[in-house]
């Protein structure tokens, strides 16, 4: 498929906005419903069994740590390794407490290369990150890489585009709750207005799961959020084949 359009903020912009709304990202995130229980969900949607002894899993685009938090909530014995490009917001994160096995690395996916992040991993969970990128298909295939053959990759998104009352609400929520409330806890409404376009201008979740597939994973499938987020919020997964051509 061809890369996405930018349908908000250029993605440098994207990240120098994040930067700006560290401080307060936890506090808005915190007041949606459901926010913390669905990353929860798309981690157990990975489908790995047990405590996550022995496992390496790979937080991509992690910000404060909310997602890296749904893994440990999953799999709380699990090596996860978590990176992302807003320097502030990993920031926030390394300010929580974590066990010793939960590191952060800042990098973009784009310059994964120098970050010193080695696979091979036995999980992916990438939450809110392929929206925010200018060539989704190549870092989906970067990330394919860093999979052991037979692992999993779990997208946490947001997408409406398949759905007339998905994007009805959407709008609704976005309008009457979202960017007021950004506006008045921050000051600026710039990020949460760019969440909204970025939405509205993304894959519908038939298209990305095709897009999964075309980046060379196996079984792509989507499954739906409960409650408001239905429709709206998704798990993407996928599996890297047990042989890569």
């Amino acid at each position: 498929m061809k890369p996405l359009a930018e349908n908000g903020l250029p993605r440098a912009q994207v990240t120098a906005t994040f930067d700006s709304e560290a401080a307060s990202y936890d506090r808005l995130v915190g007041a949606s419903p459901g926010y913390h229980d669905h990353l929860r969900l798309s981690a157990r949607r990975l489908g790995l069994t047990g405590r996550g002894a022995g496992l390496r899993i790979l937080d991509a685009g992690c910000g404060t740590g909310a997602s890296t938090a749904a893994l440990l909530g999953v799999l709380p014995e699990a090596e996860i390794t978590a990176f992302d490009g807003s320097a502030a917001m990993l920031a926030q994160a390394r300010r929580k407490q974590w066990p010793p096995k939960v590191r952060f690395v800042h990098s973009t996916i784009e310059d994964l290369e120098g970050s010193g992040i080695r696979g091979p991993f036995d999980a992916v969970l990438a939450a809110y990150l392929i929206r925010n990128l200018a060539d989704p298909d190549t870092q989906l295939r970067k990330l394919r890489a860093l999979l052991r053959p037979g692992a999993p990759i779990a997208l946490h998104e947001y997408s409406v585009a398949d759905s007339r009352r998905a994007r009805i609400v959407w709008h609704v929520v976005c309008a009457a709750i979202i960017i007021p409330l950004g506006k008045v806890t921050t000051g600026d409404a710039t990020l949460y207005r760019h969440l909204r376009r970025s939405v509205l201008g993304f894959d519908g979740i038939r298209a990305l799961t095709r897009r999964l597939g075309d980046a060379g994973f196996t079984g792509a499938h989507a499954e739906t959020m409960p409650g408001w987020q239905r429709g709206i919020g998704h798990t993407v997964v996928g599996t890297r084949p047990l042989e890569t051509p």
